[in-house]
């Protein structure tokens, strides 16, 4: 007998540890099941934390030839670095091709509005064929996706309420937009005043895209959403 109960022990032994890893395996799961799961949530979150708003300055102005302006700015680009500016898009107006509209993202406001003030930047300007007093504003940027495009819409307008208008903006959805040739690129608030908003729509197709931005629907949708005053909509061409 006693020759067997070292035997009998190591049976319970294989007995116990069978059970155990049945009962963890009871939830269909295999071993690297929660390696796995624990790789997707981070995944996910790596995901929706990859985008991080941002500070943005637009700069309109009228050139006398984009032509010679475009090599000049360029040029420019050491200063604009050293401001902590970085060139998101150039676009002309579809209207008016020599009235011109930068893009910058802003990584030191203090810096970019210092620049802003400095007579070298008018200097720069008239130098470079620049014939109006440039228009700064400044927004801070809660979507955007990146992207190249040959044509965009630019929107702006004051909200009596941004949280309240966002819920309809949102409601409408990007893919209804889509659908309609407008693409949803970028969406900011006013610095200086918050319920300023700053639309771009890439578009995709321009003839549904007049369509739809001029619509009664859209004018209705805009009410409802509580757009203050007549919208500032315009058309503009990638900047080559």
């Amino acid at each position: 007998m006693k020759t067997l109960k070292p035997v009998l022990q190591c049976l319970l032994a294989i007995a116990v540890a069978t059970a155990l890893f049945s009962c963890g395996g009871s939830s269909g799961k295999k071993a690297g099941d929660t390696t796995a799961s624990a790789s997707t949530d981070t995944s996910k979150k790596a995901s929706t934390a990859a985008f991080t708003p941002f500070d943005v300055v637009d700069i309109t102005h009228n050139v006398k030839d984009y032509a010679k302006w475009r090599p000049a700015f360029d040029a420019d680009s050491t200063n604009q670095k050293a401001a902590g500016l970085q060139t998101l898009a150039v676009g002309r107006d579809a209207d008016s091709s020599n009235r011109i509209l930068i893009a910058f993202k802003i990584s030191d406001m203090a810096k970019a509005k210092a620049m802003e003030a400095d007579p070298k930047l008018k200097e720069t300007m008239i130098k470079a064929g620049v014939i109006s007093k440039p228009d700064f504003e400044y927004y801070h940027m809660i979507r955007f996706t990146p992207g190249t495009e040959k044509q965009w819409i630019v929107v702006n307008h004051k909200v009596k309420d941004f949280a309240a208008w966002l819920k309809v903006f949102d409601a409408e959805g990007s893919a209804k937009r889509e659908s309609e040739g407008l693409a949803d690129r970028a969406l900011a608030r006013g610095i200086a005043d918050t319920n300023m908003v700053h639309i771009v729509f890439r578009v995709t197709d321009m003839a549904k895209a007049k369509a739809s931005i001029f619509s009664d629907e859209k004018k209705k949708l805009m009410e409802n959403a509580g757009v203050v005053g007549k919208p500032d909509i315009r058309f503009y061409n990638a900047g080559q």
